[in-house]
This record gives structure tokens, C-alpha cells and sequence, in this order.
């Protein structure tokens, strides 16, 4: 752990900034904001029109002045200055008002494993221009574990594979560290577009820009395997004519799809269990993978995954807002760390 639990007990709020949603946890509130990261701003005057859900759903529907803009990619702030707008309109005035009378108001923000010092900056300065006096930084591999109740303090195995928009990041924890991981450029927006480019070769049809998401969910229950349903209707526009046009699609073509950019993620997996010593494999081999994130929920994906390791494949109870739950819970003082006293020579 890049930190310790004894000056995240010292912060007071918790920011989870991710490519498809911007979460944020208040010590002795809790979960106050978990909203889409957007903002739509007028490019004739500069000025903010919509952030969070609103801004998420003017995507593709504005006219030529107003933009959806995302100031966060992969886990990363690329617009430090909109962040911060962004940020203080899904807080609120009361809310920025209670934490304002804070003497001295600390933070802590998640941040993908592995990443560099220049995207570490931009967290710390987007929260310091919040009003943060200090800003810790924590893993977001290690809060994601921690918010889904894995032993990470215990000297045994914990393997957590963290789902996200952009990236998903794979890891095996012991005794309160990554042993090993790896962080792959591959997410949910990956497959979206794997299924969008299908479409369009295959059917001659483009999709609105929200309904990615339900096309996924549309292959239900078994989703990647292959006992979903045969056929799915989908509504888009015709590339050729331009008019609305419905088709029925053959969901094992959308599979093989979406099989395309999971293999990756299936590399990057067999990575990790290679570069991990035998004991923990063992205790994987015991006690699975926990995924977490947006994209666990992606029907079928665990099942593809237990299929290819021959390991366990668990979603966590809350996969989507593990990571800020968890740094939640070390703010609460709810994770006791694992105590090593010196032996006497």
C-alpha cells in the first residue's frame, strides 16, 4: 500500500475518478456521488450547462455549440481545469460548504495500478483545487479488494481483476501489497466498439451512441457462452440510406465479437497466475478471482474466464463502486492492519 491506514483515518473524503463514472465518498456520509463522468459545456461562452447523468444523456443529441466533453480516461484526468468544474457541480454547494469548514481538509483519490507520476499529478491537483490541503493516493487494485471484503492484510492469496471502462487491471495481493499485476488497455469501451464496428460491417447498420450497453445485456443470463438466445432484434440507422432500420442479429456472431478484444485480458491473466509463486497459486487455486468494476457485469464474462483459467470466478456484491467503497471503509477504520512485532534475537 503506497499509504498508510493511519493517515487515511486523517482524510475526510474519498474520490474515485473513472473514465465512465466519478464517485465520491464523505467520511460519516458515505456514497454521495456516483454519477457519469460528463459535462456539457457551450463553446460559445465557456460555460457549464449539465455534468453527470444529464450530460451523459445529451451525448449525441446536442447541436453544434454544446459539447459532452469526459475529462477523465482510463482513470486519468486529461482536463484538470473541467474536472474540477465537474466535480464541484456533482458535489453540490451545501456539500462543498460542509467540507469547506474543515481546518484542514484531506483527500484521497484511487488510482490505476502502475501509472505515472505525471497522471498522479493531475489527481492531486484536481482535488487541491477543490480546496484539499493534502491528497493521499491509493492503488485502486488494493481499494477495490478492500471494498469487496477480501483478506488483503492476511499472508495469504487474494487475485481481484478490476473491470473498468478503459483499462482492467489484473492482481494478486498479499499481506496488504501487489505480489504481482498487470494493466491492460482494454475495457468496456473496447468491446462497445468491437460490437459497434460489427454491426457495421456485417449489417450496414450504425448504432445510437447509448444503446452499446443494452445490446450487451440483450445476450441475458448466458451472455458469452453459448446457451443465450439465438437471435437479437437491434435498432439503429442505415449506413447507406440514413433511415432508421431494425435487424435481427445472430448473437454467437456478437460473441465472437466480443471475443476479439477479450484476449487480451485472457493473455494478461495467464501473465499473472505465470509470474506468481506457487503457494499463491495454490490459494488461488482455493479461493478464485474476484472481478469488480462496470464491465464485470458484462453476461457470461466470468464464465469465459473460469472456463480459460479453470480457476473460481466470483463478482463482487457491489462490483461497480467497490474501489470507492473501500477506500470508504480505510477512512472509517473498518481494515485493522496485519501486525508484525520484531522477534527478540
Amino acid at each position: 500500500m503506497t499509504v498508510s491506514l493511519e493517515q487515511l483515518r486523517r482524510c475526510h473524503v474519498a474520490v474515485d475518478l473513472g473514465a465512465a463514472r466519478t464517485r465520491v465518498y464523505v467520511k460519516g456520509l458515505g456514497l454521495v456521488v456516483d454519477e457519469p463522468s460528463a459535462a456539457a459545456v457551450n463553446t460559445r461562452t465557456g460555460s457549464l450547462i449539465a455534468v453527470g447523468e444529464l450530460a451523459e444523456q445529451m451525448t449525441g443529441r446536442t447541436p453544434d455549440y454544446i459539447r459532452v466533453l469526459r475529462p477523465v480516461t482510463g482513470g486519468t484526468v486529461i482536463d484538470i481545469d473541467m474536472a474540477q468544474r465537474m466535480l464541484r457541480q456533482l458535489l453540490g454547494e451545501k456539500l462543498r460548504r460542509q467540507l469547506r469548514r474543515k481546518p484542514r481538509l484531506r483527500a484521497a483519490a484511487c488510482t490505476p495500478h502502475d501509472s505515472d507520476p505525471l497522471a498522479q499529478r493531475a489527481t492531486v491537483e484536481t482535488l487541491v483545487g477543490l480546496g484539499a490541503r493534502r491528497v493521499e493516493l491509493v492503488d485502486t487494485l488494493i481499494a477495490a479488494a478492500v471494498g469487496c471484503g477480501l483478506p488483503v492484510e492476511q499472508p495469504t492469496a487474494s487475485m481481484i481483476m478490476v473491470c473498468g471502462a478503459a483499462t482492467t487491471q489484473i492482481a494478486v495481493l498479499s499481506l496488504g501489497s501487489i505480489v504481482t499485476a498487470v494493466r491492460i488497455p482494454i475495457g468496456g469501451d473496447a468491446i462497445d466498439h468491437a460490437v459497434i464496428q460489427h454491426l457495421r460491417q456485417h449489417h450496414e447498420l450504425m448504432l445510437p451512441s447509448q444503446s452499446v450497453r443494452p445490446l450487451q445485456l440483450a445476450l441475458s443470463g448466458s451472455g458469452l457462452t453459448a446457451h443465450g438466445p439465438a437471435t437479437t432484434e437491434i435498432h439503429g440507422r442505415d449506413v447507406a440510406t440514413g433511415l432508421a432500420r431494425s435487424v435481427h442479429v445472430d448473437t454467437a456472431a456478437v460473441r465472437q465479437a466480443i471475443h476479439a478484444p477479450l484476449t487480451a485480458v485472457l493473455d494478461g491473466l495467464g501473465k499473472i497466475l505465470r509470474d506468481c509463486p506457487p503457494d499463491l497459486v495454490a490459494d488461488i487455486a482455493d479461493c478464485g478471482i474476484m472481478m469488480v468494476g462496470g464491465s464485470a457485469l458484462l453476461p457470461g464474462l466470468d464464465h469465459m474466464l473460469r472456463e480459460a483459467t479453470g480457476v473460481p470466478v466470483h463478482i463482487a456484491e457491489r462490483p461497480d463502486v467497490s474501489s470507492v467503497l473501500g477506500l470508504g471503509a480505510m477512512l472509517d477504520g473498518q481494515i485493522q492492519p496485519l501486525v508484525l512485532d520484531p522477534l527478540a534475537c
